[in-house]
């Protein structure tokens, strides 16, 4: 079989993958970068449909390029999420450029995108306290930052025909949050890498060590190039762990998320969304270049990713947008079902930068923020691999870190307990008020979180985002630290 030498390999063609492909092409262009699929036009054997049924985080995304409205509480009482905000400011800073540079490059290829500005948050009669946190502290941060945060009378919100029990008590409008539609973002990235000549498609493939670099093997054609970057999302800890397994690295878990595309039962000039909630992003509408809804989206914390959406999932999505966004979605029509698996460090923060294995570098973990991170981090990253400094904005996500904690135990289970708690508002369960009941199941929350980090191995915490692989995969993830982590030292 004829072997293909590159300058560098890229595996994982997701927004991230394709993004720091096409940054290192333009950047240098002698180098020759592979990008291993699969990917779009060009790509073997990368239908639509294969492209989907790898539950990649990509083909599923909402797309909101949201800086404000990911903002919490929880992250702004943390260094690392303070970091993240920040993050997400530059990023926003740096779209209009990224996105004029990509849809030039593809040229009369580049289709429709959907791109648009303006995003109302709603603070609904079935949220919880966690919500009116979240409001204040996008507050906040849109005052540290300079950005406009508007409070508006929540009748007025266009698209907005929520039930009565769960209509709109208050919501912001924040109009300079972008979106688009990331399906069609994707398909335009792939056409600006078309016209890149330094760069070559590649199957997807299984990495392996080579020579004095990396192989990518598969069954079309072996590639070997110096540099490997693994842009593999939920796969990646798989995957390193059998290119070198005395690699110690930060593993990667996921959450799981569904997500649909309706049609619209009536006209959405901007997103709407909740506040970030029981480990979501907060349920959202977006609209999409053809005029339909995109609504999302659910999130199940996982150990190893997972192929297909839950019907548990689907029914809380759906009852929840009937419910709080636009009653008419009732007989709107379910044009697609979404899936995908969101990557996230084990202790919540991306892996992005070099590994201790020369030539080998991660680009994962970044869980809700990669498509909008994607032109801070694809740019900052191809300069670090073309040999600049270390970048300041990348430098806290080193993959080869020792477990980031923001949270003291008893810190994360409160957090964690108080977003369970949130889940019965949202549900509507209504406990009985005899007695203590409505005290005693927030207390029976708090007690099972504690418990379950109580079974975890001495000094990691796990991030409240991920509390339910406490409970529901204790053993397996005891496991996966011991052999991931060991007694390396947490980083305060």
């Amino acid at each position: 079989m004829q072997e293909q030498v590159l300058d560098v390999i890229v595996a994982g063609a997701g927004v991230l993958g394709r993004s720091l492909a096409l940054a290192l092409a333009e950047a240098e262009p002698a180098l020759r970068v592979g990008l291993s699929g699969p990917g779009g036009p060009g790509w073997p054997g990368a239908s639509q449909a294969a492209r989907a049924s790898q539950a990649a985080a990509s083909p599923a995304a909402g797309a909101m390029l949201g800086v404000l409205g990911e903002v919490t509480a929880g992250a702004l009482r943390t260094a690392h999420g303070r970091l993240r905000v920040d993050l997400a400011v530059e990023a926003g800073r740096r779209w209009p450029a990224w996105r004029r540079r990509v849809r030039a490059l593809a040229g009369s290829a580049a289709p429709a995108d959907g791109f648009g500005r303006g995003t109302f948050v709603l603070l609904n009669a079935v949220g919880s306290t966690l919500d009116q946190q979240s409001l204040g502290a996008i507050g906040r941060a849109g005052a540290e930052h300079g950005l406009p945060v508007e409070e508006v009378d929540p009748l007025e919100v266009p698209g907005v025909a929520a039930l009565d029990n769960d209509r709109p008590l208050r919501a912001l409008h924040l109009p300079d949050e972008a979106f688009l539609d990331a399906r069609r973002w994707l398909e335009t990235l792939d056409a600006a890498l078309a016209a890149l000549p330094n760069v070559v498609p590649l199957p997807a493939g299984r990495p392996l060590p080579h020579r004095d670099g990396y192989l990518l093997n598969t069954p079309e054609l072996r590639a070997a190039a110096r540099i490997m970057v693994l842009a593999t999302g939920a796969w990646t800890t798989q995957l390193v762990e059998e290119l070198d397994p005395d690699l110690t690295l930060l593993p990667v878990v996921c959450t799981e998320g569904t997500a649909v595309t309706l049609t619209a039962p009536a006209a959405l000039p901007t997103v709407l969304r909740t506040p970030n909630r029981a480990y979501a992003c907060g349920l959202h509408a977006v609209p999409q270049a053809d005029g339909t809804w995109y609504v999302g989206a659910s999130a199940n914390p996982a150990l190893t990713p997972g192929t297909h959406p839950t019907p548990g999932a689907l029914r809380f999505l759906l009852d929840a947008a009937l419910g709080q966004l636009h009653h008419g979605l009732a007989t709107a029509r379910l044009l697609h079902v979404h899936h995908g698996n969101r990557p996230i460090g084990l202790d919540g923060h991306p892996l992005i930068g070099p590994t201790g294995r020369p030539g080998l570098w991660l680009l994962t973990g970044t869980h809700r923020d990669g498509l909008h991170g994607s032109p801070l981090i694809a740019h900052e990253l191809a300069a670090e691999i073309l040999g600049a400094a270390p970048s300041a904005w990348l430098a806290p996500w080193r993959p080869d870190r020792t477990p980031i904690a923001d949270w003291t135990a008893d810190e994360a289970v409160a957090e964690a307990a108080a977003h369970h708690h949130a889940l019965t508002a949202e549900s509507r369960m209504r406990p009985p008020l005899s007695g203590s009941w409505p005290r005693a199941l927030a207390d029976a929350y708090h007690q099972q979180i504690a418990d379950a980090y109580r079974r975890l191995p001495d000094g990691f915490v796990l991030p409240p985002d991920l509390a339910p692989l406490a409970y529901e995969h204790g053993p397996a993830l005891a496991k996966l630290l011991a052999r991931t982590i060991g007694s390396r030292r947490i980083t305060p």
